[in-house]
């Protein structure tokens, strides 16, 4: 599997105090309810300083009733001009596979000529390849229609078990849950780690799966302890501070350090380590937006040990150094200025 590509650079990256962003659903025929839903219920729950940070919108091809994959009629007043108001577009999923309709292809095309950014969940990214928009590009889908988007596009580069992906403006998901990872993480990409981490928490969603980690597993756990290490990563994420190795997380679950590392990753899809990791650097990141601590404190603090390991696992993560970090995304700059 190759890795999962940097969520952001220093280009693309815009202050928290930017306008108010547009988010518009495109809803293709037979549409999945859930995936239309997954947006339309995060996105307004991002604020900063009490302002909503996106205005959400559904449209589809023939404003008014849409069938969905349960048999439920949705009602969508928008046509598809409502695309060309957008700033992100996404392309909900749907249970027809073939065909899709060209005026939504001309759509997301227009989209993507004026520079917006495009995403899809479950087999929207069906409508993204036939558009063109995934050639040369890393992209997936739903698991079990990968082998079917890999066939039929060949020219996309299938990243087959991630929960999602960018390439460029251009962001994927699997299905289902994995819709709800992609909208907080254009959530933290726009607002930052504090303001997705607070939607996340709204939702009773975990705030932060890596979009790298894998979309499945075919090795269960094993039926002698069908209990998850949920209640270790819990206490884990109360002691990041702290120099937590895989014996400490095994003692704490009461395992081995053998069982602990297999069966972490059969429930997360990721080592111990890496997850740890991820958790430190999320940490960091929402340090660096609501306080002004010093490099090296914040550094200990989120448990990356100096303001150099910190400066590395930031640049490698979002390509920005923590002084460029807190510039754009500091919550105390726009508390200050309002």
């Amino acid at each position: 599997m190759k890795p999962v590509q940097s969520v952001q650079s220093v280009q693309s990256v815009q202050s928290v105090q930017s306008v108010q962003r547009v988010a518009v659903i495109v809803a293709p025929p037979l549409v999945s309810m859930f995936n239309v839903a997954i947006p339309e219920m995060l996105f307004p729950k991002a604020e900063v300083d009490g302002v909503p940070g996106y205005e959400v919108t559904a449209c589809t091809p023939d404003p008014g009733p849409v069938t969905t994959t349960g048999g439920l009629d949705l009602y969508v007043p928008r046509g598809l001009d409502a695309v060309d108001d957008a700033d992100i577009v996404i392309v909900a999923g749907t249970g027809s596979l073939e065909e899709p309709d060209p005026r939504i292809l001309a759509a997301v095309r227009r989209a993507a000529a004026d520079g917006k950014r495009i995403a899809s969940i479950c087999t929207g990214a069906f409508v993204l390849a036939e558009a063109g928009l995934l050639d040369g590009r890393a992209a997936t889908t739903y698991w079990t229609y990968t082998r079917e988007l890999g066939d039929r596009y060949p020219a996309v580069d299938l990243q087959d078990d991630v929960l999602y992906v960018q390439d460029g403006p251009f962001m994927t998901s699997s299905g289902y849950a994995a819709g709800i990872d992609l909208c907080l993480h254009i959530i933290r990409t726009d607002y930052g780690a504090a303001v997705a981490n607070t939607v996340a928490r709204l939702a009773l969603v975990a705030p932060v799966r890596p979009g790298g980690q894998t979309q499945f597993t075919d090795t269960p756990l094993p039926p002698e302890r069908g209990a998850s290490f949920a209640c270790t990563r819990a206490w884990a994420m109360r002691h990041l501070d702290e120099p937590l190795t895989l014996t400490d997380l095994a003692r704490h679950a009461g395992v081995s350090v053998r069982t602990l590392s297999r069966r972490f990753h059969a429930e997360t899809g990721i080592s111990p380590l890496q997850w740890l990791l991820h958790q430190r650097v999320e940490r960091a990141r929402e340090l660096l937006e609501t306080t002004t601590l010093p490099m090296d404190r914040l550094a200990r603090s989120s448990g990356l040990g100096t303001a150099d390991s910190l400066r590395q696992h930031l640049l490698r993560k979002v390509g920005l150094t923590p002084s460029a970090y807190r510039s754009a995304f500091s919550r105390l700059t726009t508390a200050s200025a309002s």
